[in-house]
């Protein structure tokens, strides 16, 4: 029997952590074990042309299944190149190990050679050095571990020579699964929900706040149970948009995206419960949003200070599940129920808004369209069971706005650092997850063209997806706040490439979209195919969207 070798031992250890695909680009830090967690194991693995977007598929596997997504790449400069994307799951708390190929421990010089630790802890990951034989299998185990019970991006620095280096004892694993806490639900302080329970009903005008927590926590129909008592109103952060969008009093996202009739409500607010989110300067417009509430946060890890910002009057550390069931049943003990502002009058409002989010008129160039009615109507054409994904630029304003009633959890708006280009790959991570072909990526001409490439890798494993590139024919964020400053915005406009050819060149489908009214038929045709396709939606350039109106226009 031969001499086991690191790399082997290595990929029966990540196969016992439960991996079956991984996201990777191959070099030579990396290539054997890569190769033989495919050709041994049967790892599904795939190879994506770029190493940032390797990790970005990884993160967006990992954020539809709730398992620790894989990405590997080499050492060095194919390191480097994942720094926005592991700062993306970093500030999103997705649960992530990054096998990194290192240099030789024992080379005199090599010329990719890089510490890895400095900068994969200055995006917030954790870094674990493989340093030894010895204690390889403890390394992995603690990397998985750390992912699944920090739920944050880990990067495990296994040295070349390490890897080939003889393994010399058996390779039995255990692996970090027989490790894990019970799960559990951290109740409340009962003398806070005492407290917050009077703060309620001597409130006239409450809303309660649900963030990504609330959708971890399965408190959703909590949280609508609670409300109901006490008659609040509903909201979402950015990432749990969609959470409420069947309750009739559910008022959509807070912040910067926020309806003129959430608005209203939030401004009159005189109680804002904030359970399972950050309350950070988005949501909260800083603090502006609702300043005429007391405010209190629930959350398993409350901030006094958080983004720069004072949080809330009073914290509540707890599950979001097991404080909303506990404040429902003191308020039911207490014998309280109230309609609060909940009259038919603002149900039938909160609908017509999901109808029409923005009113304002718009004329439109030839050959190009309405961005806002091209939402709604793309929106209606895609099933609700799909996945949505978008990214984070100035089109999101208006992809966010105007697509409804989707579950949370099918909902993904990549924009956890605020940088464009890496929604595309999270997406075809998702549609690897998936393998139905359910998943709708809706993104900017600019952010897609950063990573085109991609599609090639989409036609060559065979993952098929549906995208939506919103052409405007430059960068329209830094378009419309030139605009708004009075400046020419030439130097943000590279012209409305032909992206739907483009796609057709990687051997997938596209179709140019410059008219409304097609998304029902070239829905159907997609369904027929068999493949990936792309539609370039040819958007007008000179309508900003409502935030950006606000925001950079000053419109009231």
């Amino acid at each position: 029997m031969s001499e086991l070798r690191g790399y082997e031992v290595l990929s029966q250890a990540f196969v016992a952590e439960g991996v079956d695909t991984m996201f990777a680009l191959l070099g030579d830090a990396n290539m054997y074990w890569g190769a033989i967690m495919a050709q041994k194991y049967g790892v599904r693995v795939v190879h994506a042309r770029h190493e940032h977007c390797a990790c970005a598929m990884a993160d967006g596997y990992a954020r539809h299944t709730g398992k620790v997504g894989v990405a590997t790449v080499t050492c060095g400069p194919g390191f480097t190149q994942i720094m926005t994307a592991l700062t993306t799951a970093a500030r999103g708390s997705i649960p992530l190990v990054v096998f990194a190929g290192d240099s030789p421990t024992s080379a005199a010089w090599y010329i990719q050679s890089l510490e890895l630790g400095p900068l994969a802890t200055a995006t917030g990951a954790r870094y674990l050095p493989v340093k030894g034989v010895d204690r390889m299998l403890d390394t992995v185990r603690e990397a998985f571990y750390t992912a699944r019970q920090e739920r944050l991006p880990v990067v495990l620095g296994v040295p070349m020579d390490l890897q080939k280096a003889p393994f010399p004892w058996g390779p039995e694993y255990s692996p970090s699964t027989e490790l894990m806490p019970t799960e559990q639900r951290p109740a409340p302080d009962p003398a806070l929900v005492d407290k917050l329970a009077a703060m309620i009903m001597e409130s006239s005008r409450p809303i309660i706040l649900a963030g990504r927590g609330v959708v971890r926590s399965g408190a959703g129909p909590a949280l609508e149970a609670l409300a109901e008592r006490c008659g609040a109103l509903l909201a979402t952060s950015l990432f749990a948009k969609g959470l409420f969008d069947h309750n009739r009093f559910g008022i959509g996202v807070a912040g910067a995206y926020a309806s003129p009739l959430a608005r209203e409500e939030f401004a009159a607010c005189d109680l804002l419960i904030g359970v399972g989110a950050g309350l950070g300067h988005y949501t909260t417009e800083a603090g502006y949003l609702y300043p005429n509430a007391k405010s209190v946060q629930i959350d398993l890890n409350p901030r006094g200070l958080y983004q720069g910002l004072r949080i809330a009057d009073m914290h509540i550390k707890a599950d979001a599940k097991a404080a909303a069931d506990a404040l429902l049943a003191k308020l039911a003990a207490r014998g309280y129920s109230s309609a609060g502002v909940r009259t038919p009058m603002l149900a039938n409002r909160i609908a017509q808004m999901a109808v029409r989010p923005d009113a304002k008129e718009f004329l439109t160039a030839p050959g190009t369209v309405d961005p806002r009615p091209a939402m709604l109507e793309l929106d209606a054409a895609i099933p609700k069971d799909w996945t949505v994904v978008s990214g984070g630029a100035h089109f999101a304003g208006i992809a966010v706005t105007h697509m409804y009633g989707r579950h949370a959890e099918q909902v993904h708006v990549i924009n956890d650092f605020g940088a464009i280009g890496s929604a595309f790959p999270s997406a075809i991570g998702i549609a690897a997850a998936r393998g139905d072909g359910k998943v709708l990526l809706i993104e900017g001409d600019g952010s897609l063209m950063m990573h085109i490439q991609e599609l090639e890798t989409i036609r060559r494993h065979g993952i098929r997806m549906l995208i939506c590139a919103v052409n405007d024919g430059g960068y329209g964020a830094e378009v419309h706040k030139f605009r708004a400053q009075g400046y020419d915005p030439a130097p943000s406009v590279h012209g409305r490439g032909d992206i739907a050819s483009i796609a057709r060149g990687f051997g997938l489908r596209g179709e140019n979209v410059a008219s409304l009214g097609r998304f029902k038929t070239l829905f159907a045709a997609y369904e027929q195919a068999a493949q990936t396709e792309l539609w370039d939606l040819h958007v007008d350039d000179k309508i900003p969207s409502a935030p950006y109106r606000r925001i950079h226009f000053g419109e009231v």
